[in-house]
């Protein structure tokens, strides 16, 4: 399983019901992100980029096609197992943080991999921080950090556990220009010393051109070719 692409995405659609009625969000994608690639999606907003993400982690079921993650077909596992495939080997970033308030940065950055049973979770979370530069804050709580904190806490958080593959949704989108090219800086840098795949959606063509290859979605269709 470790030789095959992390994600493999196989003509997917997505449609979801409205008061209007169903509405296509996305129309037969398909992509394979191979051990360690980096890539950009890009597009308007509304193009279906963040709905990609949530369809790739197995956060939202497709209508049609195939998702494949290290080799398996996430419509053959229901929720617990797509939970127990995606555990300490797929992480999230999204652009609101979504640290827990009632945590020290370091437990927030210790929570998964506590969760997923890994011994020093919390020695791990300390490292990571020192990485992000935030020792010193490691015990603050989100509301004393600044946004760009908060967000170098969840990016310690997502690669503390060594995932093989990491989504980005948005990672600088809330972020003034100064901590959003850190932030940047930290993202590629880290990803790259740790080898995990990255799947990035982001609408800053800079942060785009960083990745080894970029995928544009219009309407939900893919416009360049994966």
């Amino acid at each position: 399983m470790d030789d095959l692409p992390p994600l493999v995405l196989d003509n997917v659609g997505l449609t979801l019901p409205s008061s209007a009625g169903p509405v296509e969000i996305l129309r037969n994608l398909s992509l394979t992100l191979g051990k360690g690639e980096q890539v950009a999606l890009v597009g308007a907003s509304g193009s279906g980029k963040s709905s990609l993400i949530a369809v790739a982690a197995g956060l939202e079921q497709p209508s049609t096609g195939r998702v494949e993650l290290f080799g398996q077909d996430l419509s053959k596992l229901d929720e617990d197992g797509r939970a127990k495939l995606r555990r300490g080997r797929v992480s999230l970033v999204f652009q609101s943080f979504h640290l827990l308030p009632n945590m020290t940065a370091e437990e927030n950055v210790a929570a998964p991999m506590e969760i997923a049973g890994k011994a020093g979770a919390m020695e791990q979370a300390r490292l990571w921080l020192d990485r992000v530069g935030l020792s010193a804050r490691a015990r603050h709580y989100p509301h004393q950090l600044s946004g760009g904190e908060q967000q170098r806490v969840a990016l310690a958080r997502a690669l503390a556990p060594s995932p093989a593959l990491l989504f980005a949704d948005e990672p600088t989108g809330n972020l003034d220009s100064a901590n959003a090219r850190l932030v940047s800086d930290m993202l590629f840098e880290l990803v790259d010393q740790t080898g995990a795949a990255l799947l990035l959606v982001t609408h800053d063509p800079a942060l785009a051109a960083r990745a080894q290859r970029a995928v544009t979605l219009r309407d939900g269709r893919q416009v360049e070719p994966a």
